[in-house]
């Protein structure tokens, strides 16, 4: 019964919603910054020198853009880019407003964690793919992508629970989610028990991200 009366106060309706919209704003930043971190991080690896698209100037600008963009703290971009969200979603309250942050905040750490992971893989490999005659597209995709997989899973499994803190960041000025929730009807209001609920169902999140995450770097790892 005391369990009861301490959780009385929770409205599990809007508990619910919040969830939904911090898994749907996860998601949709998570393939995002997939995408647009692994194409990133491909061309600071091809642009460094010694490699095939060896081009300083590009690799400069490239990397001095991500390196930009991994220093800004979460909360400043997010404050940052309200007139480019304003003009792209006509508002700067709800989850999809929250979605330029998350992938521009997140897909530059991860292009890192590409770059590192492609710098990873032997030489000689490459090398004996480029002797046999293959295309710098084939050696993209059927050498640096799987051999790099399992440092490319790993490392998108880090940015994924990274994500799960920036929403939660960014429904404290009114994304939504279950950081909006534990915030208005938490703190605001002095009822730790929706903190403390919120606060569960993320990290109950982050275990099953971290989970799946390591599962499949597990059985892509041949070594």
């Amino acid at each position: 019964m005391d369990n009861y009366h301490a959780f009385k106060d929770i409205d599990w309706q809007a508990m619910w919603e919040a969830t939904l919209q911090t898994l749907y704003m996860s998601g949709i930043s998570v393939v995002a910054t997939f995408v647009l971190g692994i194409f990133l991080g491909l061309i600071l690896f091809l642009t460094s020198p010694g490699n095939m698209w060896q081009n300083k100037p590009v690799n400069i600008v490239i990397s001095a853009i991500v390196n930009i963009f991994r220093s800004v703290p979460f909360i400043i971009l997010i404050v940052l880019l309200i007139p480019f969200t304003n003009i792209l979603f006509k508002t700067m309250i709800g989850e999809n407003a929250a979605l330029p942050a998350l992938i521009i905040g997140a897909a530059p750490f991860y292009a890192r964690m590409v770059e590192i992971g492609l710098r990873e893989i032997d030489k000689g490999v490459i090398e004996a793919a480029k002797s046999m005659g293959a295309t710098t597209g084939t050696i993209i995709f059927k050498v640096l992508l799987p051999e790099s997989m399992p440092a490319l899973v790993s490392g998108i499994t880090v940015t994924a629970i990274a994500l799960i803190s920036y929403t939660a960041m960014a429904g404290v000025i009114g994304a939504g989610g279950l950081g909006n929730l534990a915030y208005l009807q938490g703190f605001e209001q002095n009822r730790n028990d929706v903190t403390f609920v919120a606060t569960i169902i993320i990290l109950v999140i982050v275990f099953v991200i971290q989970f799946i995450g390591d599962a499949i770097t597990k059985k892509l790892d041949k070594r």
